[in-house]
């Protein structure tokens, strides 16, 4: 039976084209899961099983699957997830992140570190997620190994510490030198399943000897260990270097770097080797925090099989043949087939019908998962992307996932008045499966509005409902999602007031409204009422007023970004006041005031990151400027320019196509959500003419 120690819930991530699901697809013909590699360029990886992954050569969701991996005579079972590089489906990338324990951060010898890079590594930091990074595409013409090395450094502000050097490069590209086992790995065979141990060439002595003096450096700036013996000149064991490289990694003090060519089946079996080596197992984290659900205190929880249930749901899939999928990683006790569980989010009991094993597109069925398990539940139908499944006796609430707000929205129709019935139902579907989509009706035209994160993000979205669902769709014009902010503080009395014959309604408060800091987001509510002028009951309601408020503001019905709310008196009636009068009341008084505080429209400001040659970078740079750009900066990286932009993404739609055009193709751009900006006065006069 397999312990927590023997399990690694791991990541491959990367930015797009970084070769990630080659190294994935490398890791499970080596660990015997697969016999034969698919390649990104036929359309036949294991992990990349959408038509539309195979159509447009990305992954565009995470895929999960579980191989073994034999080390030092102990099985390990290795939990991957390929995720997608690109920035549309960043959520991917984070409720994977969350449930990982570890990631292999993959980079392209010789890109190196590109912007939806800085994406994913910021990911990891956030969710605290070790991880060790794969250089891979050795075998690139302008691959260099330490030029990136260096980039991860200042880039990422990160201790990136080579564990290997690469042996030749470009065409020359054979192997790697180990450099805690001072030893030389040759591959000379085509499918790369064996390689050949062999003694550091001389000509890499000199080199090999600096690097592992820098590793040694960095690890004696960590553990106790190393720095006696570095500082004595003593003989470190290369089992003291694992140790403390382990230790290290696991802190997130050190970044262990490798490289390879998966392409060319070369440097993969080391990199395995280094994730049962310096990657944390569930072991390594002894408890999980959370909250309890019942009355909202902190609390801590085991993560042993002997603790109660904790699992947390991390994706929704609607699968064809089996119904509802829900994908859940186990952090203590364990699931039997017919269990009952409690949802934390909806306070109700659920039974599951059936757990299965993930292996990509395929599912294995399996009697249990347990602490560490990631697995898939059938029979789950009230579970989303989120919730907390509990032993009903130990109820527990994990932090939640956060996700950003869709910026752009089409407004879609069903192309038959046949399959009108069918879209509400396929839509209701995708937007289970991806928090960061949204469905909509606009209260003035009655359409359906589908938001998302980016054109491509949609795209991809509207060909599922016709490939999956047969449902084809009408799309209108893009449109932004704006936001509406407070400029000026006012304060406000509100009395809500009604009598019908009967009991009546009554609510009276006094608040004030205040413009919050930039970056800020939501509600910030400040509960001043002293001498119970209002009572604490009422509060809540109060708060859940002016939250309703906010979804539609004043100026053109666009979510009110931000704003802080003082409540600091009132009154009641004794026989006439009842906490819906007094949500009705903050609803009405943020209306009359919202209009008194300058209400402002923002729009979203999206980073653009080119990469293009030299050549084009006065086109690019001119057309960037036509789009309302600001330039932060222009950066010489290996052969290509990198500039690096905030442009309005109103001003963005068609950009890809347009960046094609200007570079004969040799350019291209990643976009991703900055931040959200006021709109000048002259284009915010014709946004709200058009919505009046």
């Amino acid at each position: 039976m397999k312990t927590n120690r023997q399990i690694r819930n791991i990541g491959i991530m990367a930015h797009v084209d970084a070769g990630k699901t080659t190294v994935t697809e490398r890791m499970l013909y080596y660990t015997g899961m697969i016999h034969k590699m698919g390649s990104v360029d036929d359309g036949n990886t294991t992990m990349d099983t959408d038509p539309q992954e195979a159509k447009r050569g990305i992954t565009i969701s995470s895929a999960a699957i579980t191989t073994y991996w034999e080390r030092n005579n102990n099985s390990y079972q290795v939990n991957l997830i390929d995720t997608p590089g690109h920035v549309d489906f960043t959520a991917e990338v984070e409720r994977s992140l969350r449930v990982l324990d570890g990631a292999v951060a993959v980079f392209c010898a010789r890109s190196g570190v590109q912007p939806q890079s800085e994406t994913v590594w910021h990911q990891a930091d956030k969710y605290g997620v070790p991880r060790i990074v794969m250089v891979n595409k050795m075998d690139r013409q302008g691959a260099d190994f330490i030029r990136v090395v260096n980039e991860i450094r200042e880039k990422f502000h990160a201790v990136a510490v080579p564990i290997q050097l690469p042996l030749g490069a470009e065409d020359s590209f054979s192997g790697v030198i180990d450099l805690i086992g001072w030893r030389a790995l040759q591959w000379n065979n085509a499918d790369g399943k064996s390689f050949e141990v062999t003694d550091i060439p001389a000509t890499m002595l000199d080199l090999a000897g600096h690097w592992r003096q820098n590793m040694l450096e960095q690890l004696a700036l960590v553990d106790e260990t190393i720095f006696s013996k570095f500082t004595a000149s003593l003989p470190v064991s290369e089992d003291e270097i694992k140790t403390a490289l382990r230790n290290a990694t696991l802190s997130l003090q050190v970044t262990p770097v490798l490289c390879g060519a998966a392409f060319r089946n070369k440097g993969v079996q080391p990199l395995l080797d280094a994730i049962v080596d310096y990657l944390p197992a569930p072991a390594d984290v002894a408890t999980i925090t959370g909250t309890d659900p019942e009355n909202g205190l902190a609390m801590e929880r085991k993560t042993g099989l002997d603790a109660p249930l904790t699992a947390l749901v991390f994706k929704v899939i609607a699968d064809d043949y089996v119904g509802k999928l829900v994908l859940v990683r186990v952090y203590s006790g364990h699931l039997e087939s017919g269990q009952q569980v409690l949802n934390s989010r909806t306070g109700k009991k659920m039974r599951m019908s059936r757990l299965l094993r993930v292996l990509s597109d395929r599912f294995e069925p399996v009697e249990t998962l347990q602490a560490g398990d990631i697995g898939a539940l059938v029979g789950l139908k009230d579970a989303r992307t989120g919730d907390t499944l509990s032993d009903p006796l130990h109820p527990m609430q994990l932090e939640r996932m956060d996700f950003p707000a869709p910026v752009i929205g089409f407004a879609i129709e069903a192309k038959s008045t046949a399959d009108s019935g069918k879209l509400g139902e396929a839509l209701s579907k995708v937007v289970e499966e991806d928090p960061t989509l949204s469905v909509e009706v606009d209260p003035q035209s009655g359409q359906t509005v589908l938001k998302g994160m980016g054109e491509l993000h949609l795209e991809v979205v509207l060909e599922k409902l016709a490939s999956r669902y047969d449902v084809m769709v009408n799309k209108g014009e893009p449109r932004i999602a704006y936001r509406e902010m407070l400029t000026q503080p006012v304060v406000h009395r509100e009395v809500f007031k009604k009598q019908n014959g009967g009991s009546g309604n009554f609510a009276e408060i006094h608040f004030e409204l205040i413009p919050t800091a930039d970056g800020a987001s939501g509600l910030e509510f400040v509960n001043d009422v002293k001498g119970g002028a209002i009572p604490r009951e009422f509060i809540s309601s109060v708060k859940k007023g002016f939250e309703e408020g906010m979804r539609n503001g004043v100026l053109a019905g666009y979510p009110v970004e931000a704003m802080k709310v003082r409540l600091f008196d009132g009154a009641i009636h004794q026989k006439d006041s009842h906490a819906q009068d007094f949500e009705m009341a903050a609803l009405l008084g943020f209306r009359e005031a919202a209009r008194k505080a300058s209400p402002q429209l923002l729009e979203p400001l999206m980073r653009v990151d080119v990469l293009t040659p030299e050549a084009y970078t006065g086109a690019v740079t001119g057309d960037l400027n036509r789009r309302r750009a600001i330039i932060r900066g222009i950066h010489a990286k290996a052969s290509v320019q990198w500039i690096d932009a905030e442009v309005p993404l109103s001003d963005l739609f068609g950009y890809v196509t347009a960046l094609r055009t200007l570079s004969s193709g040799r350019a291209s751009a990643s976009l991703t959500l900055s931040r959200y900006q006021p709109v000048p006065g002259n284009i915010a006069g014709k946004i709200l003419a058009k919505e009046m």
